[in-house]
């Protein structure tokens, strides 16, 4: 059966996607390379065991329609086992959170917050 190995992501701001993912969401970074025949910077980090997260920057890229439901990937959804906790680290650190719903078929709490590109990313209780 397939598992989620990694999801990439093009950010605009290089330096304040890694900061965000890495210091503020507290990403482990395994390897960090600049490819100098294409002006990209390409970021790896540890999510969570076999999972990781690859940021890549590029000059200019084009911007990503994400509101209200544009086609594409959607959302980033993150496990946590207390969203409560989560909300109040963020918050500290400067990241606004959307009210905390429950999921009406699950009953789990989730929220959301934006990433330095404005992608939408959910927090999800376990």
């Amino acid at each position: 059966m397939p598992a989620i190995h990694h999801v990439a992501l093009i950010c605009f701001d290089y330096a304040r996607s890694k900061a965000f993912y890495s210091e503020t969401l507290g990403f482990r970074i395994v390897r960090e390379v600049y490819r100098a025949e294409r002006d990209s910077w390409k970021l790896d980090l540890e999510v969570s065991p076999g999972v990781s997260l690859e940021l890549f920057s590029f000059p200019s890229p084009p911007s990503r329609p994400s509101r209200p439901e544009a086609q594409g990937l959607r959302h980033l959804a993150f496990a946590v086992p207390d969203i409560d906790a989560v909300i109040a680290t963020l918050t500290a650190r400067g990241v606004a959170c959307e009210p905390v719903r429950v999921d009406e078929y699950t009953g789990r709490r989730f929220t959301f917050f934006a990433d330095p590109d404005d992608l939408p990313i959910e927090l999800y209780e376990q």
